[in-house]
C-alpha cells in the first residue's frame, strides 16, 4: 500500500533547489515541499541540500543531489498538454529558456529534462480517420520545433 501515490524524483548534480524554484516560477498551482540537507553521515557535504520536495500542477516531485554519475536523456519526458497556442507559447519560452529546442514540441530545459510541450488538439489532428487529413498534419508537425496549431490545422485542411 502506498501512502499519498506517487512522486517522480529527478536526480541533479548539485542544482535540485535551484530547478525546483524555477519549475516553481513557470507551473501556476505549485508549491515547495520539504528541504533535506546533507549531516555528517554524508555522503554530501552537511547542511546542503540533499533532497527537495515540489509539486507541480499537482503532480509531486523530489529532486535529489545524488551527483554527476547519471543524467538526463529523452528516454522519459514530461509532456504539457496547452489548452491553446498562448500556453504552448508560455510553457515553450520558459522551458527553453537556458535549454534547447528539439523536434515535434520536444525540448530539454537548462537542466537536461526532457519536456514535450503541445496543444492537446494536436493528437486529434494527427490521429484522425480520414488518412489523408493525418497525413498532412503530421507530415506539417515533423517540419517543427515548437507546435504551430494554426499551421497544423491548415495543413490538416488541405490548406497548405
Amino acid at each position: 500500500m502506498t501512502i499519498d501515490g506517487f512522486t517522480t524524483c529527478l536526480w541533479f548534480d548539485g542544482q535540485a533547489e535551484e530547478a525546483a524554484h524555477h519549475y516553481l516560477s513557470i507551473f501556476k498551482n505549485s508549491q515547495l515541499g520539504d528541504i533535506a540537507r546533507y549531516n555528517e553521515a554524508g555522503p554530501g557535504t552537511p547542511g546542503e541540500v540533499m533532497a527537495v520536495e515540489f509539486v507541480l500542477n499537482g503532480q509531486k516531485f523530489m529532486g535529489l543531489n545524488g551527483g554527476p554519475e547519471f543524467k538526463f536523456n529523452e528516454a522519459v519526458s514530461f509532456q504539457v498538454r496547452c489548452a491553446d497556442q498562448e500556453e504552448v507559447d508560455y510553457y515553450w519560452e520558459r522551458l527553453t529558456d537556458g535549454g534547447e529546442e528539439g523536434p515535434c514540441g520536444w525540448l530539454k530545459d537548462r537542466y537536461g529534462v526532457s519536456w514535450q510541450v503541445f496543444p492537446a488538439e494536436l493528437l486529434g489532428l494527427v490521429g484522425d480517420s480520414d488518412p489523408a487529413k493525418a497525413k498532412r498534419a503530421t507530415e506539417a508537425m515533423f517540419r517543427m520545433k515548437k507546435i504551430d496549431l494554426a499551421a497544423i490545422r491548415r495543413a490538416h485542411a488541405g490548406e497548405e
